[in-house]
């Protein structure tokens, strides 16, 4: 992959050889830095697709805009930090939207799994990744550089690990999106929150073994507080450590896991 370049004057930052984003002004403990937006289109083609266009802030919206001319709007999933400047975008580029959820659709037809979309002058083929929410989707370039890449959204992040957003996002969904992101093979991971980074079934690996060792400990914790305690319980046991601010996100993701866990019975 080509080095990451920042260009001062446009501050969009070049990722792999068909996409550079744009770091919306949403910092926050869920957000990290804030939402990277991205341009995807093959140099030379004129045309460019964006995905997540962030929160609603003029200047952002307008300096993706100018990226164009601008043929399609892309969402990775529901969340505001995503979506919220989708119908602003399209008003000021006069293009549609297009996500798997209807309702954060602008003049345009919702994602179908495994749908390629013809945009930007590439490819860009619709993976369906539930588990952070329902209805999240990453975005696979097969064209992009030796491996391709894979905006990801949330389902992988850039730095940390993803919530489950409990009763939308569940485990077992999760889990098997980061099997069908793993075959994807060593492809360059851009994630909407945090850094680029290289080789998306090495990160999947990881994640699923972080998942599976919060499950161990969390069946650890059952043994301790007894088969039915609580999601504020088991959190509290589990993530001593958390800080306030993400404390709501650790009880979602250990409520998803608790769920899962009963799910399976004699599992527990």
């Amino acid at each position: 992959m080509n080095p990451v370049n920042q260009d001062t004057t446009t501050a969009f930052t070049g990722s792999s050889p068909l996409t550079r984003f744009r770091l919306a002004p949403n910092p926050g403990p869920m957000s990290l830095e804030g939402t990277n937006s991205y341009i995807v289109g093959e140099p030379g083609h004129g045309g460019v697709v964006v995905v997540d266009p962030g929160p609603l802030d003029e200047a952002h919206l307008q300096a993706l805009a100018a990226a164009g001319p601008v043929e399609l709007i892309l969402v990775t999933h529901r969340h505001a930090d995503h979506t919220a400047g989708s119908a602003r975008l399209a008003e000021i580029t006069g293009v549609p939207v297009r996500a798997a959820a209807r309702e954060h659709c602008h003049a345009g037809s919702p994602l179908q799994a495994g749908e390629t979309i013809a945009a930007g002058g590439t490819e860009i083929r619709v993976v369906p990744t539930p588990g952070h929410t329902s209805d999240s989707v990453c975005f696979h370039l097969p064209l992009d550089g030796p491996a391709g890449s894979v905006l990801t959204g949330d389902t992988i992040l850039g730095r940390g690990t993803t919530v489950l957003d409990h009763p939308d996002g569940t485990l077992a969904d999760y889990l098997a999106s980061l099997d069908r992101l793993e075959r994807l093979g060593p492809a360059t991971v851009l994630p909407a929150h945090g850094p680029v980074l290289p080789a998306l079934d090495a990160v999947v690996r990881a994640y699923r073994d972080h998942r599976l060792d919060r499950l161990s400990q969390i069946r650890a914790a059952l043994a301790g507080l007894g088969p039915d305690a609580g999601v504020g319980e088991v959190t509290t046991a589990v993530y001593a450590d958390v800080d306030p601010s993400v404390r709501r996100a650790a009880e979602n993701s250990v409520a998803a896991q608790l769920q899962y866990l009963r799910s399976l019975g004699g599992g527990i």
